[in-house]
């Protein structure tokens, strides 16, 4: 049954979201702290609110994600948390050793009004953080935003914190990493390595939350952004952000604090955004583009020309963050595809002036939303008016595509019931010919399962 009684007829709703496209706030903000080396997210209320955010990024990574909990009480809900969160920082780093203790909110303890900045002042002159050991915040009350301006606060908190210029510019590009999985980030640093580009890349998960199995436990793995590169950031020349929605304010913040300079692109999903992406490293960093990046390129131009004809005019519902749903869109065009339904449940002029300016002309009738009524439910009534011939979105997408009986293409947070996302990459050209195999398969898979005997070929 699940969702097959869904109605076509859509009701203005002011105040009900239906199985949104989101999550909360601090939910961004544990992932983001987890991209600093020897850094342990901490959690500022109660110990459920941690426990959730905590399994809903493990079950994502398939990886333990550490972090730790004021796990306030009812006398604390009433007077305040003050006192548990000093005397975590004191046993966190007695027990635990970090570097970083990266402090962020959730709603009960925004709502009883507790003072981050004060706190933490107090643990400072009460001698609880030990010297060379840093304790940083944000503010992430989860009644507001989504995970997405999670991740964004605590971006802004590692530059408030750490980025320091000592008036000595270094020949580096900052890349300021969006929301993305392990193995993009990995391939972004992959192809400014081939580009023999200097960058130091934050927040970096590759490392962390795609960590081999050695028979060695680590706390704290390898990987991770360390504290002397967030230190040197601000002395870098150029600072480009990758993703609007979550980069753009630590960018802003970075140029108002070591005067850096930035531009802000999207997420290298697709063609055309890893045409800009590489074009703009290529600018600041003052290299030429080597023929291995264009041989990627034209490799990926081949397998689209290859496929075109399965491709073509097929129409496609999408959901999810719009940093990555921009990118996205554009790259469904590229495929000649004609994407006609996007929401995200974060929102934000830029994403639907980037879906008016992309769309108007090629797919007019296309729909898109974004905000807390930019659900799932309202997508589901969009596909139940005049279906479509794919979905692409997270996990809960497999309900709506099971019963509507679509072709399903996993993408986005969280995926719970596939592998693979953190290991194989969907930014580059390599990461676009893998995101192009899937649409192939997932489409082509869906037509030998379900079309009359008679019509099943061999050869496709």
């Amino acid at each position: 049954m699940l969702l097959r009684h869904t109605t076509t007829k859509e009701i203005d709703r002011k105040a009900l979201t239906i199985n949104p496209a989101k999550t909360c706030q601090p939910v961004g903000a544990m992932y983001a702290a987890l991209g600093v080396h020897k850094c342990l997210p901490h959690s500022h209320g109660s110990q459920g609110c941690c426990s959730y955010h905590r399994s809903a990024l493990t079950r994502h990574f398939k990886e333990p994600v550490m972090a730790a909990t004021s796990s306030f009480s009812e006398g604390s809900s009433v007077f305040g948390g003050s006192s548990n969160l000093v005397a975590a920082i004191d046993t966190i780093f007695s027990v635990y050793e970090p570097d970083v203790i990266a402090v962020h909110t959730t709603c009960l303890s925004e709502t009883i009004g507790d003072d981050l900045t004060q706190i933490i002042s107090k643990a400072n002159e009460e001698g609880k953080v030990p010297e060379g050991k840093t304790v940083i915040y944000c503010n992430t009350p989860s009644y507001v935003g989504t995970h997405i301006t999670g991740y964004s606060n605590q971006l802004s908190a590692l530059v408030k914190f750490f980025s320091t210029a000592t008036h000595k510019k270094r020949n580096v590009v900052n890349l300021v990493a969006g929301w993305m999985e392990p193995s993009d980030m990995r391939e972004i640093k992959r192809i400014a390595s081939i580009m023999e580009a200097r960058t130091i890349m934050f927040p970096d998960m590759s490392g962390v939350l795609d960590t081999p199995l050695t028979g060695k436990y680590k706390m704290y793995p390898d990987g991770g952004t360390t504290i002397p590169d967030m230190i040197a950031t601000g002395d870098s020349k150029f600072t480009i952000g990758l993703g609007a929605y979550t980069t753009e304010d630590a960018c802003v913040k970075l140029e108002n604090k070591c005067k850096i300079k930035f531009e802000v692109v999207e997420i290298p999903i697709g063609l055309k955004a890893t045409d800009r992406f590489v074009t703009s490293l290529s600018r600041h960093a003052n290299i030429p583009v080597p023929d291995a990046l264009n041989e990627e390129r034209g490799r990926l131009l081949d397998l689209i020309a290859d496929n075109s004809k399965y491709l073509y005019g097929k129409r496609v519902a999408l959901f999810g963050d719009p940093d990555t749903l921009i990118p996205l869109t554009e790259f469904l065009l590229t495929l000649d595809m004609k994407p006609v339904y996007i929401v995200t449940g974060t929102s934000g002029k830029h994403f639907d002036e980037s879906m008016a300016q992309m769309l108007g002309e090629r797919v007019p009738e296309a729909k898109y939303m974004s905000g807390e009524r930019a659900d799932m439910f309202r997508l589901h009534q969009w596909i139940k008016q005049e279906n479509v011939d794919l979905l692409i979105g997270n996990t809960y997408g497999k309900y709506i595509a099971h019963d509507e009986h679509l072709p399903f293409v996993r993408m986005g947070f969280p995926i719970a019931d596939r592998p693979g996302h953190n290991y194989f990459t969907n930014a580059g050209y390599n990461g676009a010919a893998n995101l192009t195999i899937k649409i192939l398969n997932a489409i082509l898979d869906h037509h030998d399962r379900t079309c009359p005997e008679e019509k099943i070929e061999f050869q496709m």
